[in-house]
C-alpha cells in the first residue's frame, strides 16, 4: 500500500468519498446518505483495570454506576467481549491488532522467564514488528489522545508518543498507588510517568481516575474546534490494587458488605438472572478457596476488615463512573457525543487476593484499619470478593478461564445498533477485533505487510464494522478460532465449545472441554464425549504455536 502524506481537511475528504463508494447498496435498514451520514465517527476506548464481570450495574452489581449504566441503556452490552488474562497483553493486541506472542507482550516484562528473554514476540513492550492503531489513525487525520496507564514499554521510541498519540499523559508500569507513585509491588524500583515527550512529577491533588479523566478532556478540547475526528484512549488504574479512593466514596459503602460475600454473590447471582446475563440453571464453580468461604466463621475483626476491603474497591468503582460521566458531559456539551463511538471494556477479570509480598506490604505501607482506602495503604480485597467480582465465572485475572478473560462490555454508538439498543448480545467479539474495525470506520485499512520502510504484521481480527452500522448480525464466522496463552496455562474457543488446560490446584492439569452455551461456569468437563472437537482444538493450539512463535516458560 502506497501512503500519501496529505492535510487533515483532504483526508477527511478522501476518507467520506472511501465511505461512500463502500456503504453497503441495502438501503433499507440506513439513512439517506447526507454530510452528517458520512462524517467518520470519533471513536472513545474506555479502560477499566481488573473490573470484574459483575461489577456494574448494567451486570449485576450493587454498585453506584447510573453513568456507564445509563451508556449500556442507550446501547449494547456485549456479552462475550473477550481480553486477555492480565493487563499489558490485552493492551498490546489493543494497540496492534495482532496476537500478544506476536506484539512484544508473549508474557507481561515483568514476568518473563530467562528461556523467553532474547526471543521475538517477548520482547516486553509493544514491538515494532506491530503498527499502532494510534498511529494509522493519526495517519488517517485522527487526532490520537491517550491518559492513564501504558504499560507497553518505558524507552522514548516505545512511549505512547512514539506509537502515535498526538498527546498522552501515561503511567508507563502496571500500576502505582492512585493517590501517589507508590510501587504497586517490590519489583517495581519506581514508577514513571511521561507526558508527550517529557518524563512528569504528580501534582499533590492527583487522584488517579479524576486526574485521567482532566487530561482526556483537557486534550479533547484542544481540537474541539477543528473538523479532525479524534480517537481516545482513556485507561484508568482503578479498580487495580492497592485499593484506594476518595474518603467520601468509601463513606458512601459503610456498612454495605457486612453480610458477607456469600450472601453478596448470591445476590449479584440473582440480579444477573433477572438481567437475562446468567442462566437461572447455569452450574457455579465452587471456590478455589474453600476453606475461609464461610463468612459467619470469621472473627469479628476478620469480617470488620474484609467489609472495608470492599467497601473501598466499591468505592473505586463508583468513583471510575463518576469520572466518565464527566467526561460524557462534555462531549454532550461540545456538540460531539452524537458522533462518538464509546466502548467500554474491563482489561481483564477480576483478581483475587495478594499478588505480592505480605512482609514488603508490612515495612513499606500504613497498614492500619484506620488508614484503609487513604495515601500510603496498601489494600487489596480477599479472593472472595473477586469470585463474587466474575459472577459465576470460574477463577480470575492471569487464567484463561472465563473469570480471567471474560470482560464486560458496552458499545454505544448513537444512530447505530438500535434494534439492539438497551439490550444484551452474546456475539464472539475479541479485543484483536478493534483495531480492524477503528479502521474500517475511520475509512481507512492497515498498509499490509510494510509500513514506512519496516516490516509489519497484518491484523489478524475481524472488523465489527459491518455489526456496528446493522448490515450484519455477526463479527465471526462459526468456524473462527480464538487461543490464549499465558503463564503455560491455555485456552482455546471454538464456538460455544472453550478448552483450557490450567495447573492441577485449578483443574485436572491436563486439557478440559467445555460448551459454553450451556455451562458458562466451566463446570462439567466434556472431553471424553467430543474427542474430535477435543483434537480440533488441540491442532489448533499446536497450529498457533508455530504461527505465533510460543516460549512457554521454564
Amino acid at each position: 500500500m502506497i501512503i500519501f502524506r496529505i492535510s487533515n481537511k483532504a483526508s477527511i475528504l478522501i476518507a467520506s468519498i472511501f465511505l461512500l463508494m463502500s456503504c453497503d447498496q441495502d438501503t433499507s435498514s440506513s439513512l439517506p446518505v447526507t454530510e452528517p451520514q458520512v462524517k467518520r465517527p470519533n471513536i472513545l476506548l474506555i479502560l477499566a483495570d481488573d473490573l470484574g464481570f459483575s461489577d456494574i450495574g448494567a451486570f449485576g452489581s450493587e454498585i453506584s454506576t447510573p453513568n456507564l449504566d445509563t451508556l449500556a441503556a442507550d446501547g449494547v452490552r456485549m456479552t462475550n467481549l473477550y481480553a486477555a488474562a492480565t493487563c499489558s497483553p490485552t493492551r498490546s493486541m489493543i494497540m496492534s491488532g495482532v496476537p500478544s506472542h506476536r506484539a512484544g507482550l508473549g508474557n507481561m516484562v515483568e514476568l518473563r522467564k530467562p528461556n523467553q528473554m532474547d526471543k521475538t514476540g517477548y520482547e516486553g513492550y509493544l514491538n515494532h514488528d506491530v503498527v499502532s492503531i494510534a498511529t494509522l489513525l493519526r495517519d488517517a487525520g485522527y487526532h490520537t489522545y491517550m491518559a492513564g496507564k501504558w504499560h507497553l514499554g518505558y524507552a522514548d521510541d516505545q512511549s505512547p508518543k512514539a506509537r502515535g498519540f498526538e498527546q498522552s499523559f501515561a503511567l508507563l508500569n502496571g500500576g502505582s498507588g492512585h493517590f501517589d507513585n507508590s510501587p504497586p509491588n517490590p519489583r517495581v524500583k519506581k514508577v514513571i510517568y511521561r507526558e508527550n515527550e517529557q518524563l512528569v512529577d504528580l501534582p499533590e491533588d492527583f487522584y488517579s481516575s479524576q486526574f485521567y479523566a482532566d487530561k482526556m478532556i483537557d486534550y479533547l478540547k484542544t481540537g474541539e474546534n477543528d473538523d479532525q475526528p479524534f480517537f481516545g484512549y482513556l485507561t484508568f488504574t482503578a479498580p487495580h490494587w492497592p485499593l484506594q479512593a476518595p474518603q467520601d466514596y468509601i463513606d458512601k459503602y459503610a456498612g454495605k458488605y457486612d453480610e458477607g460475600y456469600n450472601v453478596l454473590r448470591e445476590r449479584r447471582i440473582l440480579k444477573m438472572q433477572e438481567l437475562g446475563l446468567v442462566d437461572p440453571d447455569a452450574k457455579v464453580q465452587a471456590s478455589y478457596v474453600p476453606a475461609t468461604l464461610d463468612w459467619n466463621s470469621l472473627s469479628a475483626d476478620t469480617k470488620k476488615i474484609r467489609s472495608r476491603e470492599m467497601e473501598i474497591y466499591a468505592a473505586m468503582v463508583d468513583n471510575l463512573d463518576y469520572q466518565v460521566g464527566r467526561l460524557l458531559d462534555y462531549l454532550d456539551q461540545s456538540g460531539q457525543r452524537d458522533n462518538t463511538l464509546i466502548i467500554f471494556m474491563s482489561d481483564n477479570g477480576a483478581q483475587l487476593g495478594l499478588s505480592t509480598s505480605p512482609d514488603w506490604v508490612e515495612a513499606n505501607f500504613d497498614t492500619s484499619y484506620e488508614n484503609m482506602g487513604k495515601q500510603r495503604s496498601f489494600v487489596y480485597y480477599d479472593a472472595h470478593w473477586g469470585e463474587m467480582s466474575g459472577g459465576i465465572s470460574r477463577l480470575s485475572k492471569k487464567f484463561p478461564t472465563e473469570g480471567g478473560i471474560k470482560v464486560p462490555g458496552i458499545i454505544n454508538f448513537p444512530g447505530r445498533l438500535e434494534n439492539l439498543k438497551g439490550g444484551l448480545n452474546d456475539e464472539f467479539m475479541t479485543v484483536l477485533d478493534l483495531a480492524p474495525t477503528f479502521l474500517e470506520l475511520a475509512g481507512t485499512s492497515h498498509p499490509g505487510t510494510t509500513y514506512e520502510g519496516r516490516e509489519v504484521l497484518p491484523h489478524v481480527g475481524s472488523s465489527a464494522a459491518p455489526f456496528l452500522n446493522g448490515t450484519s448480525d455477526t463479527i465471526h464466522d462459526e468456524d473462527y478460532i480464538m487461543v490464549w496463552e499465558l503463564f503455560n496455562m491455555i485456552g482455546v474457543r471454538n464456538g460455544d465449545f472453550k478448552m483450557i488446560k490450567v495447573p492441577k490446584q485449578f483443574g485436572t492439569g491436563d486439557w478440559e472441554l467445555f460448551n459454553l452455551a450451556s455451562d458458562p461456569g466451566e463446570t462439567t468437563n466434556i472431553r471424553d464425549q467430543h474427542p474430535e472437537q477435543l483434537q480440533k482444538m488441540i491442532k489448533a493450539w499446536d497450529d498457533y504455536v508455530v504461527e505465533n512463535g510460543v516460549v512457554l516458560g521454564e
